[in-house]
């Protein structure tokens, strides 16, 4: 029988061994439930084959063939992935909507003895509980948002509220994005869809009676949205706001956009793009303190004309509620002020 959910609440509290998701490797990629792995039993080709015979040609002719090519898949994700698993396995499966291809693939499992269940719906119905939670439903969470010019080491501030025992929500860590011109983590960002399962199931698990700390952020990470319903809890937060002499600032961010600095074409991309903000003159500068290897004079020189003009145009509508003046951006400091910041809030 499979299982109904009526909250992300309920998802998180199953006690399953593992979490499968059988669909498509595209539909797996796009989004899927945090921590599933994908064992499809259907790959794109096979399931745009299957469903052309049974739009264009027979639907049991097509059930006929999905049935081979699901058979065929299980044995291979038998004898592979899952060929470790104990007799007491018990995994929770999924597919698209709670169809075919999951209660194929958990009948098969369960034929062997593992206990296999489904998700009623399937994925369609776990989107539907985040899109509840993320803009449709006001949170419930009280929030704290870590303010601050760039280079203010926000995030790792942020991680060490996390090691002291605090409870974060990482945006730019789930977005794969620093938050800035020169922001991007790797090859590309998530997608909406799965920025916004992450965040949902964090905060899923986390405690509602305890404050969650978070990086102040535009509404945009990148090319990614902050859902509504998060947006605006955190426009109405409390915030500490950070701040740190220029120097400890740019040598942060010259240690942390290391990937930039060794990556010369993309430096210069972005630099240029900077061009109707301040001129051929300002920004050939900085090209040249680029080519010669001064890193820290460019990330100064950035901090003083590019970003900390655009944070002071930023108006709040209230005060901060602490005020953090940090005399260097060292481990030791940031440690300190996690915990005096669990002190305040918490």
């Amino acid at each position: 029988m499979a299982l109904k959910l009526a909250s992300l609440s309920d998802f998180a509290a199953l006690d399953f061994d593992e979490v499968i998701d059988v669909r498509s490797p595209s539909e797996y990629a796009e989004d899927h439930v945090p921590g599933a792995i994908s064992l499809p039993v259907l790959d794109d080709d096979e399931r745009a084959r299957v469903g052309t015979i049974y739009v264009q040609e027979d639907p049991f002719k097509a059930r006929k063939i999905g049935a081979a090519l699901v058979a065929r898949n299980a044995a291979t994700h038998i004898e592979g992935p899952l060929a470790d698993r104990p007799g007491g396995w018990r995994p929770l499966v999924y597919c698209w909507r709670g169809g075919q291809r999951s209660n194929s693939f958990a009948s098969i499992l369960s034929q062997i003895g593992w206990r296999a269940e489904v998700i009623e719906g399937g994925y369609r119905s776990y989107r539907r509980m985040v899109v509840d939670m993320l803009h449709r439903d006001p949170l419930d969470q009280r929030f704290v948002l870590i303010d601050g010019g760039t280079g203010s080491a926000k995030t790792r501030l942020l991680h060490h509220i996390a090691a002291a025992g605090g409870q974060i929500l990482d945006l730019e860590g789930y977005a794969a994005h620093r938050g800035s011109l020169f922001g991007q983590v790797g090859a590309a960002q998530p997608s909406q869809k799965a920025f916004e399962s992450t965040i949902a199931m964090t905060l899923t698990k986390l405690d509602p009676a305890r404050p969650i700390f978070v990086e102040a952020e535009s509404s945009k990470i990148g090319d990614l949205l902050i859902p509504p319903s998060l947006w605006l809890a955190m426009r109405a937060s409390d915030y500490a706001e950070v701040t740190a002499p220029r120097a400890a600032r740019a040598g942060h961010i010259v240690e942390t956009y290391q990937d930039i600095v060794e990556d010369p074409e993309r430096l210069g991309a972005t630099l240029d793009r900077l061009r109707r903000y301040h001129g051929h003159e300002v920004v050939d500068g900085w090209h040249d303190l680029a080519r010669a290897g001064a890193w820290h004079a460019l990330a100064e020189a950035l901090i003083e004309l590019h970003y900390d003009p655009r944070y002071k145009r930023i108006r709040r509508d209230a005060e901060p509620k602490a005020l953090l003046e940090l005399d260097d951006l060292s481990e030791d400091t940031l440690a300190g002020t996690a915990r005096d910041l669990l002190a305040r809030f918490g």
